[in-house]
């Protein structure tokens, strides 16, 4: 069986693509790069939308990438069920692009943060997240000026109720996101965005807090092969 092919979307400014297809490759995938202009996502199985600062994140994080030409195949292509997962920037991205709900802004102290931080696993049955157990504590590293998670209360109160809040901070907020909310996912499951960066938690070599992020990456390959 030829291995899973998971595109890796550069947007200019884009700066963890290289981690992202390294996180890909190290875990048994193909990483297929897709840049922001494209109008073709080269028959892959899944994407993943890294971090960075798109465009400069001049206007909104992600509002103008939204509307880059990738997206237009993109948005479509997630509705009709492609896994997708985003990170950080590309968090803001689906959001932006109304994959995912509510909206990420300033951290609550207008400060940028990184650092080493705990989340726990809220949901485990989402494309991204099988290889991990509810309940289950994982730190990732985070990095980002503007992670403050925000919805209305009805949105909020849907994603309580729905299960569809995957990851919560815990030990300290880092940000001020509503109910602690670090990641969530949409009705289906297939997209998840986060604040936190799996990718930079991959393998012991660099000196990551952790290699939790690996099991993003085993759980859509198994998603995959029992497609």
């Amino acid at each position: 069986m030829n291995a899973a092919r998971v595109g890796v979307v550069t947007f200019p400014g884009t700066l963890d693509d290289q981690d992202a297809a390294r996180a890909v490759r190290l875990t048994g995938a193909e990483p297929v790069p897709l840049w922001h202009a494209d109008h073709d996502l080269k028959g892959v199985d899944a994407v993943f939308l890294p971090g960075g600062f798109s465009y400069g994140d001049y206007l909104r994080c992600g509002a103008i990438s939204r509307f880059s030409p990738l997206m237009d195949e993109l948005i479509p292509a997630a509705r009709a069920g492609l896994p997708v997962l985003g990170t950080c920037n590309g968090f803001q991205i689906l959001c932006e692009a109304h994959l995912l709900p509510g909206a990420l802004t300033r951290n609550e102290g207008l400060h940028y943060i990184c650092r080493d931080q705990g989340i726990r696993v809220e949901n485990a049955d989402t494309a991204w997240t099988s290889d991990f157990a509810a309940g289950q504590e994982i730190v990732l590293p985070i990095k980002h000026g503007e992670g403050r998670y925000v919805a209305d209360a009805e949105t909020l109160a849907a994603l309580e109720r729905d299960g569809r809040v995957v990851f919560r901070y815990v030990g300290g907020n880092p940000n001020g996101s509503l109910n602690d909310i670090a990641g969530i996912t949409n009705e289906a499951g297939n997209v998840v965005g986060l604040m936190p960066h799996p990718e930079h938690a991959v393998e012991e070599l660099t000196g990551a807090p952790s290699v939790d992020g690996r099991s993003f990456f085993t759980s859509i390959l198994k998603r995959l092969v029992n497609a």
